[in-house]
């Protein structure tokens, strides 16, 4: 790829992250109000990073036994409340650990 066209593409990357961050904030000048529109923006980072995860959790261990303890394992640390490193710390060696011993 030539030089120029990489510094295209850098740029319009750039317009095209920044513009879907200046668009809301251009578009709406109050505090929002809709109790299903603050409920919707409230879930949206979790239910990205639910996406991104869930998969790769599973897929990404050589074994899906071992994906799939690992994320239930994760389930049950979250649902007691954990935070988010305890959690990822605990899949990370449940996965480590099975997978070291061949399972």
């Amino acid at each position: 790829m030539e030089q120029h066209s990489i510094i295209i593409c850098i740029a319009l990357a750039i317009v095209v992250t920044n513009l879907i961050r200046l668009i809301p904030m251009a578009c709406i000048k109050g505090p929002i109000r809709h109790r299903f529109v603050r409920s919707f923006l409230y879930y949206v980072p979790y239910v990205t990073l639910a996406v991104m995860t869930f998969p790769d959790m599973i897929l990404t261990p050589p074994s899906l036994t071992t994906g799939i303890a690992a994320l239930t394992a994760g389930i049950a640390a979250a649902w007691m409340r954990l935070g988010l490193l305890p959690v990822a710390a605990i899949c990370s060696l449940i996965t480590y650990f099975l997978n070291s011993s061949g399972i």
